[in-house]
């Protein structure tokens, strides 16, 4: 299955985060859906929080595309599951150039990279607070910066009043930059953040009245025709490229503390054939014993400390799961499989015991980018000595890491990286293993 050559598709990006992009993401797919548009989303980069914002807002799963961790067929492929959508709506990360320094798989990981392999023109979300043809500016040095990425227009927003949207028009009516919409200043749908970023989808009560509010903000002051219009087609179309998954039957822990899972990886076990079983930690769930391989993959377990430190259903069946069968967690499921984790106040939650492993968040130390890891030994779906890529972001410290060291890891310019992950074999034969990073792809 592949992208028909016909569906159109449009990239929203920014200067700089904090421009409101998830917003304006939000309310376009939310306000295109009302009109009966099927709108498949993606986003650009590792960003593993606003895909399930964009489901909510869609109807559709979305999924991540990117340009450093993901081989070109994997990047092609995955568009696939545009099959049967009317239009592509991808978000952006960051600032559209803002990339890393040593270019990966595909390209450098930058907004860009993403549009110009696609062919998906630019729409820039202009942040005009506190500037007025200035911004006309900016965006023509974006729409000038590098040939084969096109900006289509700009939606203008936080603009204060009719005089200051006057002014702005003026400036991009002079650099010939198309305006396609005009927002006003709402802090009521600001997007609420925490210590990683936004919160999670599930987190948000008021999520559907949030999402209804933005799209109201896209239908009145969004040009909706003009929108479409500029959608172009790109030329990309590919097979969908095969994701080997760790096991036949996965138990995924899966509830509040546990939902940092790439969506594209999630759809690739299924297509492969997998079955996924899910079970919560904080309900105190065990691990299905009939599944093959246990995932624990990252979240936000230090907030829920002292409900898994109670939950001895879930640690006593895990650990009776792991001592025949391969456990495998990821950051914050990392933790969790090691003795403890020490929240922000010093208190000291018992965690899993699978692992050694000892992390705190008392003392706040962030961690954050791409990495690259050569397996030395076998983690679920991947053989030691595999070289794959991912992407690591938490505020953790190691405190103790007595077991053996699972990879070698090195940041996205090769420099090495000391959180190597950590691999311990259980008295009955099963291999519990974890890493800081998240896995998006295997190396080509």
């Amino acid at each position: 299955m592949s992208l028909s050559p016909q569906t159109p598709g449009l990239l929203i990006a920014a200067p700089a985060s904090g421009t409101g992009k998830t917003t304006v993401m939000l309310g376009l797919l939310a306000a295109l859906r009302e009109r009966g548009l099927q709108v498949q989303p993606f986003k650009n980069g590792p960003d593993y929080i606003d895909p399930a914002f964009h489901r909510a807002a869609s109807g559709r799963w979305s999924f991540n595309l990117d340009t450093w961790a993901m081989p070109e067929a994997m990047l092609d492929g995955m568009l696939a599951v545009a099959e049967g959508a009317d239009l592509v709506l991808a978000e952006g990360s960051m600032g559209l150039f803002d990339g890393v320094a040593a270019p990966g798989a595909t390209g450098n990981g930058a907004s860009a990279d993403l549009a110009a392999r696609m062919g998906w023109p630019v729409v820039l979300v202009i942040d005009a607070s506190g500037q007025a043809q200035t911004a006309a500016a900016v965006a023509l040095g974006l729409a000038r910066f590098r040939p084969e990425v096109t900006v289509a227009g700009v939606i203008l927003n936080r603009i204060a009043s009719p005089r200051h949207e006057a002014l702005v028009r003026t400036g991009m009516a002079e650099a010939g930059i198309t305006v396609l919409g005009v927002l006003p200043k709402r802090a009521g749908i600001a997007m609420p953040e925490r210590h990683l970023g936004l919160v999670q989808a599930e987190e948000q009560p008021a999520l559907q009245a949030l999402i209804a509010e933005a799209a109201a903000l896209m239908r009145e002051g969004v040009d909706l025709d003009a929108l479409l219009a500029a959608a172009t087609t790109g030329a990309k179309s590919a097979p969908e490229q095969k994701i080997i998954p760790p096991g036949q039957r996965i138990a995924l822990a899966r509830d509040a503390a546990f939902s940092f899972v790439y969506p594209h990886l999630l759809h690739g076990w299924r297509a492969a054939g997998a079955e996924v079983l899910p079970f919560s930690p904080l309900g105190d769930e065990a691990p299905d014993p009939l599944a093959d391989v246990c995932w624990l993959p990252g979240g936000y377990p230090e907030l829920h400390g002292a409900t898994l430190a109670q939950a001895d259903r879930f640690r006593n069946g895990l650990r009776a799961f792991a001592e025949t069968k391969p456990v495998h967690g990821e950051c914050g499921g990392y933790m969790a499989m090691g003795e403890a984790i020490v929240d922000k106040d010093g208190n000291r939650h018992r965690m899993a015991g699978l692992l050694g492993l000892v992390t705190s968040f008392e003392k706040r130390k962030m961690h954050l980018g791409y990495r690259c890891a050569t397996l030395a030994q076998t983690i679920p779906g991947h053989a030691a000595g595999s070289l794959l890529r991912g992407h690591e972001f938490h505020y953790s410290t190691i405190l103790s890491q007595p077991d053996a060291q699972l990879a070698n890891v090195t940041d996205a310019t090769g420099a090495p990286v000391e959180e190597t992950g950590s691999t311990r074999l259980q008295p009955g034969g099963g291999l519990s293993t974890g890493t800081f990073f998240h896995l998006i792809a295997p190396a080509p």
